[in-house]
C-alpha cells in the first residue's frame, strides 16, 4: 500500500513539476545509500541501550520481579 501511495505522489509531482520529479527519481537511491551508516549507528545505539537496561534490571529479575 505504501509503494502505491509513493508512486501516486511521484506521478502527481511529475505532472506538476517534471524536472523535480526526475531529480527525485535519480537522487533517491543516492540518499538511501548515504543513510545506511546512520541506520547502522541507530541500531548500535539501540542495542547499547538495551544492554545497559538489561544489566540494570538484572538484580530485579533475579529477585523475581515480573514487570
Amino acid at each position: 500500500m505504501r509503494v502505491i501511495l509513493i508512486f501516486i505522489a511521484w506521478c502527481i509531482l511529475f505532472v506538476l513539476a517534471w524536472p523535480v520529479a526526475l531529480a527525485v527519481l535519480f537522487l533517491a537511491p543516492i540518499v538511501w545509500l548515504l543513510s545506511i551508516p546512520f541506520r547502522l549507528l541507530g541500531v548500535a545505539v539501540s542495542a547499547t541501550f538495551a544492554l545497559v537496561r538489561a544489566i540494570l534490571f538484572l538484580p530485579a529479575r533475579l529477585l523475581g520481579y515480573r514487570g
